[in-house]
């Protein structure tokens, strides 16, 4: 199976899964995207997009943060020490995204849950410091 088929036919079968908190898997502007959902917020997308050499991922976190800037970005880098797959990032707009890039024959429909799931897990864990320290017009340092 080629890595699109594969990458099409898991993300299907996660928004097919009634006990998934994935909710929808579907093809947009050459990417294939799920939305899951999340405690700390309602949903993320993620965007998977196979190339040549490898498969990229990517899922929009937080706005470019008007307050607390340096504060952010050093959670950021921070939280990227203890990753494997998946790093924080900014975009062109300066918003904080989650990036990632796997060879593609290292594409495996545990590697796609494990991206999945780790992407998953840093919302969890950074969201609710990234927006306190985004959004709060206490200088933090």
């Amino acid at each position: 199976m080629n890595v699109a088929a594969l990458v099409a036919a898991v993300t299907d079968a996660w928004a097919a899964d009634p006990d998934s908190d994935v909710v929808w898997a579907g093809d947009h502007e050459g990417r294939r995207g799920v939305r899951m959902r999340q405690t700390v917020r309602d949903y993320t997308t993620v965007w998977f997009e196979v190339g040549d050499r490898t498969l990229g991922i990517e899922a929009y976190v937080l706005p470019a943060p008007p307050f607390n800037r340096e504060e952010v970005y050093r959670q950021c880098l921070a939280r990227n020490a203890g990753t494997r797959r998946i790093r924080f990032a900014l975009d062109r707009d300066g918003d904080i995204v989650l990036v990632g890039r796997v060879a593609r024959e290292e594409v495996t429909e545990g590697e796609l849950e494990l991206m999945l799931g780790e992407v998953y897990a840093m919302v969890e864990v950074a969201f609710r410091p990234f927006v306190h320290a985004a959004f709060s017009r206490e200088n933090k340092g």
